[in-house]
C-alpha cells in the first residue's frame, strides 16, 4: 500500500497561507504572501525538487489545484517542475468540479473513500499545500507522511494548519536527521507512529 506525504511550507506559528507570490492568497486579508522567497536558497530548492521526483500522483484541494492548473500547464517541459506535474496522474477534491481543464486531472468528491483507493495504487501520492483537504485528511486518518519546510518568520494571523479540532490524536516519529539551510529555513520529515503515549513521568526515565 501507499503512502500521503503532506509537503508543506509553514512558518513558525503554523501558517501556510500564500507562500509563493503576493496575491497567492489573499483571504482574511493576509498581507504576507511571498514570505517563502527572501529564504529560498539552492540547497532548499534541490531538496523541494528531489520530493517532486519522488512523486507518482499528485492530490490537491480545490484552489491550489485552480493556482497550479493556471501555472504549470504553461510552462515549458524545459521546466523540470513543471514536466513532472504535467505528466503525473493529478487528483483534486472539489464537490463543484466535475470536468478539469488540466490533463490528466480526475475529479474526486469523497476524502474518505476516494482518496483512501488512491493508496491501493500509487506508491507515494503527494499533497502539496491545500490546508482545508490536509485537515481533512488528518481527520480521516490518511496522513502517512508529514514533509515540512519550516521558515524563520511569524505573522500572527493567516491560515494555520494545526487549528482547533483538527485531526485525531497521532503520534509522529522523525523519518530522517533534519537539515537546515543556508538562508534559515529547515527541512523535517516525520511519519505517523501510531497513537500518542502520554502519562509517563520524565523523573522516572
Amino acid at each position: 500500500m501507499g503512502i500521503i506525504s503532506v509537503d508543506l511550507f509553514i512558518t513558525l506559528d503554523g501558517v501556510y497561507q500564500a507562500p509563493g507570490g503576493p496575491d497567492e492568497d489573499r483571504e482574511g486579508g493576509f498581507e504576507f504572501g511571498g514570505w517563502q522567497a527572501p529564504y529560498f536558497d539552492t540547497e532548499s530548492g534541490e531538496a523541494i525538487g528531489a520530493g517532486i521526483q519522488r512523486m507518482d500522483a499528485l492530490l490537491l484541494g480545490r484552489k491550489t489545484y485552480d493556482i497550479f492548473a493556471s501555472y504549470w500547464p504553461n510552462q515549458g517541459d524545459d521546466d523540470p517542475i513543471a514536466s513532472t506535474f504535467n505528466a503525473l496522474p493529478k487528483f483534486v477534491v472539489s464537490h463543484s468540479l466535475t470536468d478539469p481543464a488540466w490533463e490528466g486531472t480526475t475529479a474526486l468528491s469523497d476524502v474518505a473513500t476516494d482518496v483512501r483507493a488512491l493508496k491501493d495504487r500509487f506508491d507515494e501520492i503527494h499533497v502539496i499545500g491545500s490546508g482545508n483537504l490536509v485537515r481533512s485528511l488528518l481527520e480521516a486518518d490518511l496522513v502517512d507522511r508529514l514533509n515540512l519546510f519550516l521558515y524563520p518568520v511569524t505573522f500572527g494571523s493567516g491560515k494555520r494548519l494545526f487549528a482547533d479540532g483538527t485531526g485525531v490524536p497521532a503520534a509522529f516519529r522523525l523519518a530522517q536527521p533534519p537539515q537546515g539551510f543556508p538562508k534559515g529555513a529547515s527541512w523535517l520529515v516525520y511519519e505517523r507512529a501510531g497513537k500518542p503515549v502520554t502519562g509517563i513521568d520524565i523523573s522516572q526515565m
